[in-house]
């Protein structure tokens, strides 16, 4: 019983409110997932810079880290911190140096998530607060998912909160349980990807990448996954210049979603969506049962 949301915006007059619709949406799902919440967020890119969403804790020195980091790579690190979490900004060219630099000079900072674009952040907490302690309000951009969770078959802890990142701008939230989680992360490992925690969603995440990585399109990884994940699921997909949902074939989990002229948004439950502008004149309709559905951003 957790709650997703996502919303992708048409209209780029509305990107600077993307995180105060968020942060609402997230909020009204507060008593599906108290336990913790988390959200990504497809900002401005800057040419030739690559963002690194670390998680540390109220202590970490993220500016030292920035520091050490860029006298490693002889470059500019740029450095945002906020509350538990910050963004570095690194050569494009040198994030997988940038990468091990960070596991030797801060190895206990978490990576959460890469990419041009996408920043990533969650914390254990009511969604509300979570929002609040990483001023999500205001935040702007062209999409967003998030997710706020009630734990049932593991611990509440930072690690076990959506959404879950496994290549550059990619994410991935999850309503559900997968049945065959463990043998498809041995294969997924065995094809180079790397997994933190042994939440079943962040095999989804990983599955998604591998098919990514093999240059098939958004829907077409999405169509894959019908095939080879069992069990139940609703998921809710960023990636640099997308946005897709899917839900199984025998879809138990509720969801709805809202087409308008200015964006598409999804949501566990409709209350989620109620606040959004001109919700009274957007198409209404449950996602159907094993249908991708995906948008893109205009070139």
């Amino acid at each position: 019983m957790c709650g997703i949301v996502g919303l992708f915006l048409k209209n780029p007059q509305l990107r600077p409110e993307l995180g105060g619709f968020l942060a609402t949406m997230l909020t009204t799902l507060s008593d599906r997932g108290p336990d913790s919440a988390g959200f990504a967020v497809y900002g401005e890119a800057r040419p030739e810079q690559m963002k690194l969403t670390l998680r540390g804790n109220g202590r970490t020195d993220f500016d030292a880290i920035a520091m050490a980091v860029g006298r490693e790579l002889d470059d500019d690190v740029s450095v945002s911190r906020r509350d538990t979490h910050a963004v570095l900004g690194v050569p494009a060219a040198r994030a997988a140096d940038a990468r091990a630099a960070l596991a030797r000079i801060a190895p206990d900072v978490a990576i959460v998530g890469m990419g041009r674009r996408m920043e990533l952040y969650k914390e254990v907490g009511l969604p509300a607060e979570v929002a609040k302690r990483f001023d999500l309000g205001t935040m702007s951009g062209t999409h967003a998912i998030g997710h706020t969770r009630m734990a049932t078959e593991s611990a509440v802890t930072t690690d076990g909160a959506h959404p879950y990142s496994t290549g550059p701008d990619q994410c991935l939230v999850h309503n559900g349980s997968l049945s065959n989680h463990n043998s498809l992360r041995r294969v997924l490992m065995r094809d180079g990807i790397g997994f933190a925690t042994e939440n079943d969603t962040e095999v989804a995440a990983g599955y998604l990448t591998s098919r990514l990585r093999q240059g098939r399109p958004l829907d077409a990884a999405l169509r894959s996954a019908l095939a080879d994940l069992d069990g139940f699921y609703t998921f809710v997909v960023g990636t640099e210049s997308g946005f897709g949902v899917l839900r199984d074939p025998i879809a138990c989990k509720p969801a709805v979603m809202a087409e308008a002229d200015d964006y598409v948004a999804f949501g566990t439950e409709y209350r989620a969506l109620a606040e959004l502008p001109g919700i009274e004149q957007a198409r209404v309709f449950e996602p159907e049962p094993a249908k991708v559905y995906f948008w893109n951003l205009k070139p």
